[in-house]
């Protein structure tokens, strides 16, 4: 369903297409993290505890740029994880105002068991596309997200 609104053409077709690419991320995400349940993780929990795994030790403002979230709520995610012994903060060394986040090994056991299904869900949903389409779909999506 597109916009009912009554603009000018390229009000309708910018609504149109704001509408629909809106609509499929959501969709696209609401899929790739159903899995998500069986381990008890929410998807902001997965993403730092994916990002902490494959990048490292982040301070708690890395991880909210890194994953587009408030510091906020970064920090009750992390509590959260935390009460599970999935990650672990303390104090920068460098700087006492940053807490540095890492996995324990018990997330790590917990990221690496859960990780590949993710991966081969992400996967089964982006095939209803060609390569050609997802290169595509990558680059205009890029270009948006940056507005240039």
């Amino acid at each position: 369903m597109g916009t009912k609104y009554q603009g000018t053409e390229a009000e309708v077709l910018a609504l149109d297409t704001y509408i629909k690419v809106t609509r499929a991320a959501q969709s696209v995400t609401d899929r790739a993290m159903e899995h998500l349940g069986e381990s008890n993780l929410t998807p902001s929990q997965f993403a730092i505890l994916e990002a902490l795994y494959h990048l490292g030790t982040l301070s708690q403002v890395e991880l909210a740029q890194k994953l587009l979230l408030s510091t906020g709520n970064i920090t009750t995610v992390i509590q959260n994880l935390e009460k599970r012994n999935l990650v672990c903060r303390q104090r920068s060394t460098s700087d006492q105002r940053y807490m540095q986040v890492s996995i324990t090994d018990e997330g790590r056991q917990l990221i690496a068991r859960i990780f590949p299904s993710h991966v081969a869900g992400i996967v089964d949903i982006m095939n209803v596309l060609t390569a050609e389409e997802q290169q595509t779909l990558a680059q205009l999506s890029r270009k948006l997200g940056l507005g240039q």
